[in-house]
């Protein structure tokens, strides 16, 4: 676990005066890593603060910052930081916070020449932080599994592998793109009408969003070597917010017998932000509480300072907004909110479980923790389980959906064209300052006329 320090001092201002208002956020408590630049080529890594962005490479040319990462700071991506070891991140996070607090007029003062250390993130293109060379999705939350298990298998929701194995399958890298970024409706084959029939090839008709919770690998580890269970945070930088967009209908045709494939490859969206573990120190929380009667993790998965203190207390948030509420001037419309501590499988084992067999975990490959859901129904994290009639104490679940109803008065079983899905998330705790996520938005346009 990262120490609780100086820098989360909910005392702690910034000479960036938007820093310092109460519904930021990026206060100078939190300082979360970001890629941006005028195209995806010719691009920087900074540090999120208020409203604004700390651009490390012109720092580093100013003279202002004097590390021996200094060649890791100057980057185009976020690569070289993220293989640093805990001891480089926590000293690289206490000399940003030192440079940005109030009364650090060396940095200040510079601010406004020629070179701008400071940029308007408004002002600012931003991108995925890092190329991701390999992206994992999970199924952590027993809610999510056993709500869709019911839905496909009434008699038998959950699988018996499912509380011994952080259940998991290999992403797309190459469509991974970033908050703001527009997704195109897929076209695919989609399910016979009866026994016997073929399958038609037409756009997608049940489009839904999945709300999750990214993890970007730190160090990594050699191919044939593992990551022990106790020492699983130290390969962990940072949490990220992730959209994994999916077409229900063409999942359903296609899922066996060998899982997700295109009803998930055409797009996952990512937030342009990564908190880092040093950030969120002071919101860890235990790991989910297994009910009485199911088994423990195998002995590889099982760490007491990973059941008392694995968990993060992340808050999330959806919102929607259709394309005639942005011709009314109507703001998002908030149609779930959940947590992220209720997850039945943690971050560290499922990182532990990935590189169990000798996979090579390398810095900048994403871990997504699948949907986050909790038991309320206003807590669902996708609109397949939001939408849907069933509860998980419910002894016969059945198929009936009750569209969710948005301010217009228009309906969404799933998602239309125009629509914009929304995430925020944030950590608060009493005593601490709040730190947010930033956002992971993105809207659907139709179908291509050709694919």
């Amino acid at each position: 676990m990262r120490p609780v320090d100086k820098t989360h001092d909910p005392q702690l201002q910034s000479w960036v005066e938007s820093a310092n208002a109460p519904d930021t956020d990026f206060p100078i408590q939190n300082l979360p890593f970001c890629r941006f630049g005028e195209s995806e080529s010719e691009t920087r890594i900074g540090v999120g603060i208020g409203d604004r962005i700390l651009d490390l490479r012109e720092t580093v040319r100013a003279g202002v910052f004097e590390s021996t990462l200094a060649a890791a700071l100057q980057q185009p991506t976020l690569r070289e930081v993220m293989a640093l070891g805990v001891a480089d991140r926590i000293g690289l996070r206490r000399n940003i916070s030192r440079l940005l607090s109030t009364g650090e007029d060396q940095l200040r003062d510079l601010t406004g020449g020629t070179r701008s250390l400071i940029v308007e993130q408004s002002a600012a293109s931003m991108w995925v932080p890092v190329e991701v060379r390999d992206y994992t999705d999970f199924y952590a939350s027993i809610f999510h599994a056993t709500n869709v298990g019911s839905m496909f298998r009434p008699d038998n929701p959950l699988l018996p592998n499912y509380k011994y194995v952080p259940i998991g399958y290999h992403g797309r890298a190459s469509s991974l793109v970033v908050s703001g970024t527009h997704i195109r409706r897929p076209i695919g084959q989609l399910s016979p009408d009866g026994d016997g029939g073929a399958p038609t090839r037409e756009p997608c008709k049940l489009l839904d969003y999945e709300l999750e919770v990214g993890c970007y690998v730190g160090p990594g580890n050699d191919l044939g070597t593992t990551i022990p269970i106790d020492r699983a945070e130290d390969h962990m930088f940072g949490l990220t917010l992730v959209n994994d967009w999916s077409a229900r209908d063409m999942q359903r045709w296609e899922y066996q017998p060998l899982g997700p494939f295109l009803a998930k490859s055409f797009a996952t969206t990512v937030s342009p932000w990564v908190v880092t573990l040093e950030a969120l120190a002071p919101f860890r929380c235990a790991a989910f509480e297994r009910p009485r009667g199911d088994p423990s993790p195998l002995d590889y998965l099982s760490l007491e300072s990973n059941e008392t203190g694995g968990g993060f207390d992340l808050r999330l948030a959806v919102s929607l907004r259709s394309e005639q509420m942005r011709e009314r001037g109507l703001a998002p419309h908030e149609i779930s909110r959940g947590t992220f501590r209720d997850m039945y499988w943690t971050l560290a084992q499922m990182l532990t479980h990935h590189g169990s067999n000798g996979c090579n975990m390398r810095p900048g490959d994403l871990l997504a923790s699948g949907t986050v859901s909790n038991r309320a129904r206003t807590s669902r994290g996708c609109l397949l389980e939001l939408t849907w009639d069933g509860e998980l104490d419910d002894p016969v679940p059945g198929t009936q959906r009750t569209p969710i109803e948005l301010p217009t008065g228009e309906k969404r079983k799933f998602l239309a064209d125009g629509d914009e899905v929304i995430f925020h998330g944030y950590c608060e705790a009493t005593g601490r300052r709040r730190i947010g996520m930033g956002e992971c938005r993105g809207t659907i346009l139709g179908a291509p006329s050709a694919l």
